[in-house]
């Protein structure tokens, strides 16, 4: 015993270290050295015959989710999904770990948060981050020229997970997609009008949709006079102004990215506008925009937009915001992002690793976002050739963080199940019956189930219906039997009415329909 003890004790100590270095930032061959360390340690007090201690929980940054909580996901994703096929898209799915280098890249300075695999026999593998990067490899590897699609499904983020925020390191995404080449700005607008269906459809509150073209602000950038090596940084750094003061944004401009203090203000005029299509006309004739020919393009396109979001009749919930900038990589032209903006909902980043201060009781950031990325398929072709693309990414997880909690305030119960009907029994021995009943239903397509009990009492049937939100109970009793009726009770009511056992499955389904 005396040896467990000191082992245990050498365990506590080598975690220590580990925690140590991990928090200092040490080299990876560092770390890995002492964690080596402390599993030898662990594997010593595993060795022991003694009973392991689980630790029941689940891993940092995931969750499970209860019956309720699924019964409402599954609402949110019918809603997406039925918009997705209203606006004419197939879905696809691809594997939930990528070659490493297909990952590699893409993400600028968030390329730190995706998993790596241990190489498991000759291919490095890494969890996919996003749906986006993985569609892209899709198109180029199939030589797909043209399609339109969605596709739910995980994705995987070294993040500084925030639960309460629907922040997480495994989550759902949600992605709709145009791939092909089209006439400017069609396609762009037509994502614009699915985000603002589907916010408007789960009923969220007020929202709105900012936008903004990644041309426009590398045009701004050098108008301005950033360096061309520093656009994209520099653009990771505005991509924090939904979270962070300008002068917090301006002095990480300055002391860290090493930019003057001349053109930081001057990046600070032009973020600080707000507007619609009679901004992007404005610009067009500032004197020192109208130098960019890049800018010029981007603020055309804009206006193109406006007068399209116009006809979709959704441009009181679109704004025109130079302050937008969505840190990823691969995007070439148009920029948006849905943001909640009733009281309650803290605005913040769509990306899943920026944070806001949770003070509210759901603080969730952003809840849709996306763009077009022309050049990212070109990346995986081995001529090159591009295959211009436009898409919208549905935050699910934030979503979900406000319904549920919206659920948890609300007095209506949420079903957890779909079943329409209780076959139950009011006397004894009647197990054989009920059971050829139940068999009958189901093979009409009808929802319907019994309680494992041979004898069960006919009180605790009906309460086993109130308490799951069954509507129906169809009650067989010796009378109804040789009647050849069932006697149909309607939960909510307590009305109850013979009916012929040939008419039954009709009647079932007009009630229930």
């Amino acid at each position: 015993m005396e040896n467990k003890a000191e082992t245990q004790e050498a365990i506590q100590i080598q975690g220590e270290v580990v925690r140590k270095l991990k928090s200092e930032k040490a080299s990876k061959d560092q770390i890995d050295k002492e964690v080596a360390k402390l599993l030898e340690l662990k594997a010593q007090i595993g060795g022991d015959n003694v009973k392991h201690q689980f630790v029941l929980k689940t891993a940092k940054g995931t969750r499970d989710y209860n019956p309720k909580q699924m019964a409402i996901r599954e609402r949110v994703f019918s809603t997406i999904i039925g918009c997705f096929k209203r606006h004419g898209a197939e879905t696809i799915d691809t594997p939930v770990f990528e070659l490493k280098e297909t990952l590699t890249g893409k993400y600028g300075e968030d390329s730190k948060l995706i998993y790596d695999l241990k190489d498991q026999g000759g291919e490095l593998l890494s969890l996919r981050y996003d749906l986006t990067v993985p569609f892209a490899r899709y198109l180029a590897m199939n030589k797909i020229t043209n399609i339109k699609r969605y596709h739910i499904a995980k994705v995987y983020r070294r993040d500084n997970p925030a639960m309460t925020r629907g922040r997480y390191r495994e989550f759902y995404q949600c992605d709709f997609d145009i791939a092909g080449q089209y006439d400017a700005m069609i396609p762009d607008a037509e994502c614009l009008k699915i985000v603002h269906d589907i916010l408007s459809e789960l009923d969220l509150g007020d929202f709105q949709i900012k936008v903004n073209d990644r041309r426009i602000l590398d045009g701004m950038f050098a108008v301005c006079g950033v360096p061309d090596d520093k656009f994209r940084t520099i653009c990771s750094t505005v991509d924090k102004l939904d979270k962070m003061p300008w002068e917090d944004v301006r002095k990480e401009m300055v002391n860290e990215k090493g930019l003057s203090e001349e053109a930081a203000d001057q990046i600070g005029e032009y973020v600080s506008l707000k507007g619609g299509m009679e901004l992007a006309e404005r610009l067009l004739q500032d004197h020192k925009m109208c130098r960019s020919t890049q800018a010029c393009a981007g603020l055309s396109d804009i206006k193109l937009l406006f007068s399209y979001l116009q006809l979709f009749q959704v441009t009181d919930k679109v704004v025109f915001d130079l302050s937008l900038a969505r840190g990823l990589d691969y995007y070439t032209g148009i920029i948006y992002e849905g943001v909640l903006t009733q009281a309650g909902v803290a605005p913040g980043s769509t990306e899943a690793q920026n944070g806001v201060p949770a003070e509210e009781s759901v603080s969730v950031g952003s809840v849709a976002g996306g763009g077009r990325y022309d050049g990212l398929v070109g990346m995986f072709d081995p001529k090159g050739r591009k295959v211009p693309c436009v898409g919208v990414s549905i935050g699910i997880e934030r979503i979900f963080s406000i319904l549920e909690q919206k659920a948890e305030a609300s007095t209506e119960k949420v079903r957890t199940t779909e079943v329409q009907v209780m076959v139950a029994s009011a006397q004894k021995n009647l197990l054989e019956d009920r059971l050829r009943l139940l068999t009958e239903l189901w093979n009409a397509g009808i929802k319907a189930e019994v309680m494992y009990k041979k004898n069960p009492k006919l009180l605790s049937q009906l309460q086993h219906c109130e308490e799951s939100g069954i509507p129906l109970v169809a009650i067989l009793g010796e009378q109804e039997l040789k009647d050849g009726v069932v006697k149909l009770r309607v939960v909510a009511s307590r009305e109850e009415v013979d009916v012929s056992r040939a008419a039954l499955i009709d009647e079932i389904r007009r009630r229930t329909s």
